[in-house]
């Protein structure tokens, strides 16, 4: 009897050494197991001692007591509990010889004692003792009642520190799943025992005939259990690795996902097949694991929030619970057939975007503003730009300003392709307000600034700034979105501006050279064009600072502004000659510029071959003296150059003075004046003003 003591008082697992039954398992578990949960009520069991001695008195007064047979049973290799006197052979007997024989055996054998389950129980083999317990339970309930040495008292004392027991280990279900399967599955079988005799209890008995201890609801008592472990787990923070640079929130949120994962994987692929499908223990564990998750997630946004951990609550509402859950093949199917939803409800899930969209929006906004400040200031400074790849700029503006944009939008989207799109719209707004700022400081530098001691470079850089800008904008917003054309024409305005500053001493260098042209007459015109060559090619040299698409289009310009103003001189009306030999020398002259123009511009990079034929299109119309022929030319050079009129043409043809008056009515009638916008193509004759 002594033997019975330490067990009793070291509680239902065995935390003492004098438990020798059950000091393996508690080897194993370890401390794991914890306390029973507060559905299950707290074991005032009586000690060994107590129980049997009552046992033995009885006994000694009632030898001839038993009433019913022991069903001594085994887990089976499929993980039943099966009852020792089963037999195949009962379905050949028929229901009435099965119960004949059973009420034979009833006669023959005693039930078990006390002191037997108890036994049991040492052992660990829990499915046993509840077999055993049902059959005391019943003796007591059966018409030899008055032969039992045990009483219902006796019976409930043990059944407490059955459940207990039970209990207990349920609990502990995700830790004992892979170290200690066998008593899991001892745990479960018993639950599977006493669920069974609930449900034969109440088929055969009235609801108003239930006794005292009957039900007794043992799956209840499961879930309340299933539901503590859910949540020491989910509380337990101790078992996650603390991740640097990560908040208080956004660890909870990584270890109650992680936690979710992981133990509903065990469930999945350990626990599920233990138990029969009526007691839905996936989804029992999914939804507990769900909602006590949404509870803390609703807890955490109806609190006051950090911008960084708003953002983390939404990733995990909208992004990573949603679809890392399902990573696992085997893990997405169960969850697809539980239908958990989301961990917060829509209308506090649209309260945390708007707050992360309005802070986000104005983060930028600040951090935009902060940029050009910062941007204005090196400037000021006596430094010359820095270069990458031969080119002067100003790294800073363009790189930090649309990282800035990419990464929110980024970061947005990541949270759900919904509130991505939500600021990437509100951000369209904010880049064209940055740049019309940016612009305005660059205009005031632009006429401020001119005695700097690196004016030029720093033209140069904004300039280059302005590919960066234009590059991201074309790759990445739509072409009906108005904001990329107010994008796009802010930029031209820019470079263009800056275009103009890197130009303007060139063209003014070039304009007493050009009036030699008809001062001379064209008699020097050779020697004229090789010193606006040379002169052009001294500037070309600083422009090659530019990004090569500004280096076109500076050249590009170039090559356009000395055409155009070699037309200027030609319409000047200074030169008139009457004879077709005096035109012939100055076709062949004119063509000889056009050439060695059309040479020098093309070596230095430019594209602009629309230029090409203008000039020697006029030298033909200059050397042709059939007036049919003139037309023809006419036509043509039209056809080319549609922006050209007949103010440009009339004072073109005052060269040919040999024409008569009829004649040149006649060649002006191809051509009609129009008050209309320049047709489509770069304009040539309508920037050339005729007096």
């Amino acid at each position: 009897m002594m033997k019975m003591l330490p067990f009793f008082q070291s509680g239902p697992i065995g935390i003492r050494n004098g438990s020798e039954g059950c000091i393996g398992v508690n080897r194993q578990l370890e401390n794991r197991l914890t306390s029973v949960p507060e559905q299950v009520p707290a074991c005032p069991e009586p000690s060994g001692d107590e129980i049997w001695s009552r046992d033995q008195e009885k006994m000694s007064e009632r030898p001839e007591a038993a009433c019913r047979p022991s069903r001594a049973s085994s887990i089976t290799s499929n993980g039943s509990c099966t009852s020792a006197g089963d037999s195949p052979e009962k379905g050949k007997k028929g229901i009435k010889g099965i119960i004949t024989s059973a009420l034979k055996k009833i006669k023959k054998i005693k039930p078990p004692s006390v002191k037997q389950v108890m036994e049991l129980l040492e052992e660990q083999k829990l499915c046993d003792a509840t077999q055993q317990l049902i059959v005391l339970e019943k003796s007591l309930s059966s018409k030899c009642e008055e032969g039992m040495n045990t009483s219902h008292q006796d019976i409930e004392s043990v059944y407490e520190v059955l459940k207990h027991k039970v209990f207990t280990i349920l609990k502990d279900s995700i830790l004992l799943a892979k170290t200690n399967p066998e008593l899991l599955q001892q745990a479960v079988e018993a639950l599977k025992e006493q669920e069974k005799e609930d449900q034969n209890y109440t088929s055969e008995n009235p609801p108003d005939q239930n006794v005292q201890f009957r039900p007794r609801k043992w799956k209840e008592l499961w879930m309340a259990t299933v539901k503590e472990s859910v949540e020491t787990r989910m509380k337990d923070t101790s078992h996650t690795p603390r991740t640097e640079n990560l908040s208080t929130v956004g660890q909870n949120l990584l270890h109650m996902g992680k936690t979710m994962k992981e133990d509903l994987t065990v469930v999945v692929k350990y626990i599920k097949q233990l138990y029969p499908p009526e007691f839905n223990v996936f989804s029992t564990y999914a939804e507990l694991y769900h909602n006590y998750f949404a509870s803390q997630a609703k807890k955490n946004a109806e609190s006051h929030l950090e911008d960084k951990d708003i953002y983390l609550l939404l990733s995990w509402v909208h992004n990573i619970y949603p679809k890392d859950m399902r990573k696992d093949h085997v893990l997405a199917e169960e969850l697809e057939k539980v239908k958990l939803g989301s961990l917060l409800p829509s209308s506090l899930s649209n309260d945390l975007e708007k707050k992360y969209l309005d802070s986000e929006e104005a983060t930028i906004k600040n951090s935009l503003s902060k940029c050009l400040d910062k941007e204005i200031q090196r400037w000021k400074e006596d430094k010359e730009p820095e270069k990458l790849n031969g080119h002067f700029q100003s790294e800073l503006l363009a790189i930090f300003v649309i990282q800035s944009i990419y990464s929110g939008q980024k970061r947005a989207k990541d949270i759900s392709a919904a509130v991505g799109e939500e600021l990437s719209h509100r951000l369209s707004k904010e880049l064209p307000a940055f740049l019309k700022s940016y612009k305005d400081a660059f205009e005031d530098f632009k006429e401020k600034s001119k005695k700097h001691r690196y004016y030029k470079p720093i033209i140069i850089a904004n300039i280059n700034n302005c590919w960066n800008f234009r590059d991201y904008t074309e790759k990445n917003m739509a072409e009906k979105d108005d904001n990329k054309a107010s994008i796009l024409s802010t930029l031209r305005d820019i470079e263009n501006s800056g275009f103009d500053v890197l130009l303007q001493q060139l063209f003014a260098q070039l304009k007493p050279i050009y009036k030699k042209f008809t001062e001379n007459k064209w008699d020097s015109s050779n020697e004229i064009m090789n010193e606006i060559i040379k002169t052009t090619s001294k500037h070309i040299s600083d422009f090659r600072t530019l990004k090569d698409p500004f280096y076109h289009a500076v050249i590009e310009k170039i090559h356009t502004r000395l055409v155009k103003d070699y037309i200027v001189r030609l319409l000047k009306r200074k030169v008139s000659l009457k004879t077709p030999a005096q035109q012939q020398n100055l076709a062949q002259r004119i063509s000889k510029n056009a050439a060695d123009l059309e040479a020098f511009c093309t070596s230095n990079g430019s594209q602009a071959t629309w230029l090409n034929s203008a000039l020697p299109k006029l030298a033909e119309i200059i050397r042709l003296q059939d007036l049919g022929a003139i037309k023809i030319e006419v036509a043509t050079l039209a056809t080319t150059y549609p922006d050209i009129r007949k103010r440009h043409l009339e004072a073109f043809l005052y060269i040919k003075a040999n024409l008569s008056r009829g004649e040149l009515k006649s060649i002006l009638g191809y051509l009609a004046d129009s008050t209309a916008s320049t047709p489509p193509g770069a304009p040539l004759f309508s920037n050339i003003n005729v007096s």
